[in-house]
C-alpha cells in the first residue's frame, strides 16, 4: 500500500553534473523528510586515490543526513566517470563550484554547508568563503603541509568545523591547533587523538563530531 512506501528510507540518487570539463559524476543522498539544508562533500587528492566513494565522506555524509540535510558527493575531474583530467586544484575549484550551484539550483533557498576531506577541504573553503549563499564549512583532515598558502583560510567568516587527526601526516594535532587558533569565530576544532590522516579506526568519531556540530544547526546562524 502507498502508505508503507512513505516509511522507505529514500533512495540515493546518481546522475552527471554539467561541469567545466563535461561531465561530473554525482550521487545525492536525502533525508529521511524535507531537507532544510543542502550540502556539498569534495573528495581527496584525485592524483592519490582521492574518490567520492572514500569512508570519511561517506560518514560526514550520513551525519548531516541525519540533520535534514540532502548531501551530493562527485567525483572531481578525471576521477570515474567524471570528464577532463587534473588541473592541480584550479579545475577542481570550479568543479566544486558547478557541484554548489547544482544544489542551489535543486534546492532553491537552502542555506548549503560545504565541505570536504583533505585535498577537498582545501577546494571546498577556497570556494566556500566568497559564496554567500554557503553557510558553513566542514573541514576533514586539512593537509597544511602540502599547500604553498593557507592564508586563505583568514578570509572566511562563515561557521567551520574541523576535524582532525591528532597524528596526521599533514598537519599533526600541534600544527592544526596552531593554524585554528589564529583563524576569525565562530570555529570549532576536533582533535582525534591516535587518528592518523585518513581516520583509519576513528571513523566512528569523525561521524560523530560531524553528527553533534550538525545538531546545533551552524548553518542557520544569522
Amino acid at each position: 500500500p502507498p502508505a508503507a512506501q512513505l516509511l522507505l528510507p529514500a533512495l540515493n540518487e546518481t546522475f552527471d553534473i554539467a561541469g567545466p570539463a563535461g561531465r561530473l559524476e554525482a550521487v545525492l543522498m536525502p533525508p529521511e523528510h524535507a531537507p532544510t539544508v543542502a550540502a556539498v562533500l569534495c573528495h581527496a587528492h584525485p592524483l592519490h586515490g582521492g574518490i567520492m566513494h572514500f569512508k570519511v565522506l561517506f560518514r560526514a555524509a550520513k551525519a548531516l543526513q541525519a540533520h535534514g540535510a540532502a548531501v551530493l558527493r562527485f567525483n572531481f575531474r578525471g576521477v570515474g566517470r567524471s570528464e577532463g583530467v587534473h588541473d592541480d586544484g584550479r579545475g577542481e575549484q570550479a568543479d566544486t563550484a558547478a557541484a554548489v550551484e547544482e544544489m542551489a539550483r535543486r534546492f532553491p533557498g537552502l542555506p548549503i554547508v560545504l565541505g570536504g576531506f583533505s585535498f577537498g577541504s582545501a577546494m571546498a573553503v577556497r570556494v566556500g568563503c566568497a559564496d554567500r549563499r554557503v553557510r558553513a564549512l566542514l573541514v576533514m583532515g586539512f593537509p597544511a603541509a602540502l599547500l604553498k598558502d593557507t592564508a586563505f583560510l583568514a578570509s572566511c567568516a562563515q561557521p567551520r568545523l574541523f576535524v582532525q587527526g591528532d597524528g596526521d601526516a599533514f598537519a599533526d594535532g600541534a600544527r592544526i591547533r596552531a593554524l585554528v587558533e589564529t583563524l576569525p569565530e565562530p570555529k570549532t576544532l576536533i582533535v582525534l587523538p591516535h587518528s592518523d590522516h585518513f581516520f583509519t579506526g576513528h571513523l566512528d568519531e569523525l561521524q560523530g563530531a560531524v553528527d553533534s556540530w550538525a545538531a546545533t544547526r551552524p548553518w542557520a546562524a544569522a
